[in-house]
């Protein structure tokens, strides 16, 4: 997913310290077991449908909409619902 950084092998004054290599390796590990847990955790939330149904006068209005949102946009006179895939992520018409 690459939401979140990797631990960098910045310690170049160290390079040739066992206990530099031993410590990033404890760190990236660390890291590397955190970014699973997180990216696992965006994976479920995302996959969460919504249940925010909003009243407003244009669909612009809504800062982060999530899929399933519904909304109704008072300037149209529509109810639109938001539809997030890997290739499509808008507000389409729902009547």
């Amino acid at each position: 997913m690459a939401r979140y950084p990797a631990v960098p092998k910045a310690y170049d004054a160290f390079k040739n310290s066992p206990e530099a290599d031993r410590v990033h390796r404890e760190i990236s590990q660390w890291g590397g077991a955190l970014v699973n847990q997180l990216d696992t955790r965006d994976l479920q939330v995302d996959a969460k449908p919504s249940t925010k149904i909003y009243s407003v006068v244009t669909i612009t209005e809504i800062g982060s909409p999530r899929k399933g949102d519904i909304a109704y946009a008072a300037s149209a006179g529509k109810f639109k619902g938001y539809v997030s895939t890997t290739a499509t992520q808008a507000w389409e018409n729902l009547n």
